[in-house]
């Protein structure tokens, strides 16, 4: 049975989330980050839960895309259902949750900033979705995801957190090279009332995507979706980060 303190971490967290656990230990285990399991002898870390959650997240929020949104094709959905399941959307499900104050680290993990930490918040929302999902079966698991990602995917909040291809764009190249994109309108044409854009996006003097739209804003976000479907956004993430393209001095 979990200790007074741990029962007051788990039943705090419980409530929310909006869940009773069968086995309080699973919620726990959840969150236990791998530097407080180190320190304890034969210790279990939340990174197998993870492993879990994440396969369990992806079917559902899968699944719930589908039935959303019926126009959309196959490449629409991966990369919409991408937006939802990657580190930023977790972060902001772990903010709402603050999931930060329950994590247990080590001292010196806590030290340097753990509980802010963004990968650390995004793992342990896959492990309590792992916990949810070994405890209380998969019809529940369902509500639960249907009910805490919601604000990410009701339109038009949702729709247009998913379908921000620029930001998305963006966020891959700031974290792999440190700078941004640039969009370059390279033509325009129709009558003034009926303008159609052509926009290339590029990254140090290399096309990555191309898109057309009614207004200069349209285009880039299908210019953006381009590239990130060159990146190879249809496969896993691991996938889409080598294929981003390189800048020269990378080369």
């Amino acid at each position: 049975m979990p200790t007074d303190g741990k029962r007051i971490r788990t039943d705090r967290l419980q409530a929310r989330l909006g869940l009773h656990f069968q086995q309080r230990e699973l919620l726990l285990l959840a969150l236990t980050h791998r530097s407080y399991a180190s320190e304890a002898a034969g210790g279990e870390s939340n990174e197998r839960l993870e492993f879990l959650g994440d396969a369990v997240l992806g079917l559902l929020i899968g699944e719930e895309l589908y039935r959303r949104y019926p126009a959309w094709k196959e490449g629409e959905l991966t990369r919409a259902r991408a937006a939802v399941v990657e580190e930023p959307a977790l972060l902001r499900v772990a903010q709402r949750w603050h999931l930060g104050t329950f994590l247990r680290l080590s001292q010196a993990e806590e030290t340097s900033g753990g509980r802010v930490r963004r990968a650390l918040l995004a793992d342990a929302v896959e492990a309590i979705i792992g916990a949810c999902y070994l405890d209380q079966g998969l019809a529940i698991t369902r509500d639960f995801v249907r009910r805490e990602f919601a604000f990410l995917l009701e339109a038009p909040e949702g729709e247009a957190f998913i379908r921000d291809y620029k930001t998305r764009l963006q966020e891959l190249y700031q974290a792999r090279f440190q700078a941004a994109p640039t969009y370059h309108v390279i033509s325009e044409s129709g009558p003034p009332h009926d303008k159609t854009f052509d926009v290339v996006v590029s990254f140090h003097g290399r096309d990555i995507g191309r898109g057309a739209g009614k207004s200069k804003k349209e285009a880039a976000q299908r210019a953006a979706a381009d590239a990130l479907e060159r990146a190879g956004m249809d496969e896993p993430a691991s996938a889409s980060r080598t294929a981003l393209p390189l800048p020269p001095e990378a080369l």
